[in-house]
């Protein structure tokens, strides 16, 4: 009967944790990926957070997966890529409920006058007001080819469309979106000297000079510097130049990995322990390499709660979207709820 107990408590109330995935914090034109959060609702999450408890450093989660000691229901918060409102406007937040966070960089943006890429073709090609009729260009070996036709000229229909689509959550709201998603797709496969050239091919194409909206860029060198100097707040790898790593030869994401874990240990004088992979993706040679750098644990995209058993290079993460306080606590209490739903079907 003992044994039956202990077999009970064991599979039905291991501990378990969830890691939650941050991007921008502000209000964009639009957010196809659903990776922007208000500053007022991510206020509401905090105080939600906060209310519940539970947050703790994710090192403390992690070494708790490593020894056994994973804090029942506890949580940690992520940042990825590097946006400049993670500084300027979620620091002071965190700081104000006392809430601590990792921020995964990718260090060949920080201080960059250029926008993320895939902000840049967003608005690049669903927001410019005149585009050519229709494109013929070539990458990576496949040939994209559209006809935007009436679309060329953007109306304020075509702009409140764009404004709210989601991608890959629902079909492409117009031919300018098929467009930016067979964009997209394509470039995110290329290595980044290629990935620039094809952009500004697209730019010539749109007849646009190369933009800079200062809310899509990386922080300053500076400003992580000072990120990293407080108590709350660690950093972590997330490449250079923030590539598909599966989509890539394991001798290029060793370089991106070792470069970016290099550059950030010199700049910050710590050691960086936590990785988190680009778009989630990862193969076994990203896991590999992940472990031969140096690393103690990668985070992937994958919606999951995280177990004492799961493998350390390969740990999931929760997105958080643009939800208020109360929609938040109601999410927070449907991940966990799926998770304890797994486990009685086991």
């Amino acid at each position: 009967m003992k044994k039956y107990l202990h077999y009970i408590r064991k599979k039905y109330f291991a501990p378990q944790a969830m890691v939650l995935m941050y991007h921008s914090i502000a209000e964009p034109e639009s957010d196809v990926w659903d990776i922007a959060v208000s500053p007022a609702n991510f206020e509401q999450q905090l105080q939600e957070l906060k209310k519940a408890g539970n947050v703790v450093p994710l090192k403390e989660l992690t070494d708790g997966v490593y020894n056994k000691s994973l804090k029942n229901n506890s949580i940690a918060i992520t940042f990825d890529d590097g946006y400049v409102d993670n500084f300027s406007t979620a620091k002071p937040l965190l700081e104000k409920y006392n809430l601590p966070a990792t921020f995964f960089i990718a260090s060949g943006y920080l201080g960059q006058a250029r926008e993320f890429w895939w902000d840049e073709l967003e608005h690049l090609i669903l927001f410019t007001e005149q585009l050519p009729l229709a494109i013929t260009i070539t990458i990576n070996n496949i040939l994209v080819e559209v006809s935007l036709d009436e679309e060329a000229t953007l109306n304020k229909v075509l702009w409140q469309k764009h404004k709210v689509w989601k991608a890959f959550v629902e079909k492409p709201a117009s031919k300018r979106c098929r467009l930016y998603l067979e964009l997209w797709q394509q470039l995110k496969a290329l290595p980044e000297d290629e990935l620039l050239q094809h952009l500004q091919s697209i730019r010539s194409w749109a007849g646009v000079a190369r933009s800079v909206r200062t809310g899509a860029i990386s922080m300053a060198v500076e400003q992580l510097q000072e990120l990293e100097q407080h108590t709350l707040f660690d950093i972590g790898a997330h490449t250079v130049t923030h590539p598909a790593l599966a989509l890539h030869k394991r001798a290029y994401q060793r370089q991106e990995l070792l470069l970016n874990k290099s550059f950030l240990e010199k700049t910050l004088n710590q050691t960086i322990e936590l990785l988190a992979y680009p778009y989630g993706s990862y193969n076994g040679y990203s896991m590999a390499e992940a472990y031969e750098a140096g690393f103690k644990a990668a985070f992937t995209t994958e919606g999951k709660v995280i177990s004492e058993g799961d493998h350390p290079y390969s740990l999931a993460r929760f997105q958080v979207k643009n939800w208020t306080g109360a929609e938040f606590k109601q999410q927070l209490q449907l991940w966990k709820s799926k998770k304890l739903a797994a486990e009685a079907a086991v």
